[in-house]
């Protein structure tokens, strides 16, 4: 990711029940997608950020995603939250 820094910065809402709710309250601007987590999941947010016109950009690992919010852990999705 090249925006490592831009996502601790920015108010930001990490895992999938947040990120989730987060999207169907209207609040996400973008949301950050691992490209390795389970599909279901995965399948079930693009569809309904894409439903409510939200960015949805994909990472490569679960990893790299934690890494990128500032977590010791991996991450299957993240928010970023309009204030």
């Amino acid at each position: 990711m090249s925006n490592d820094k831009g996502l601790q910065d920015a108010h930001v809402k990490i895992g999938t029940k947040q990120t989730i709710r987060m999207v169907e309250l209207g609040l996400a601007e973008e949301v950050y997608v691992a490209e390795d987590a389970d599909p279901r999941l995965t399948s079930k947010i693009i569809a309904l950020c894409n439903q409510r016109n939200v960015k949805v950009t994909l990472v490569d690992t679960m990893h790299n995603l934690g890494k990128a919010c500032g977590i010791e852990v991996g991450a299957a999705m993240a928010a970023i939250v309009s204030q």
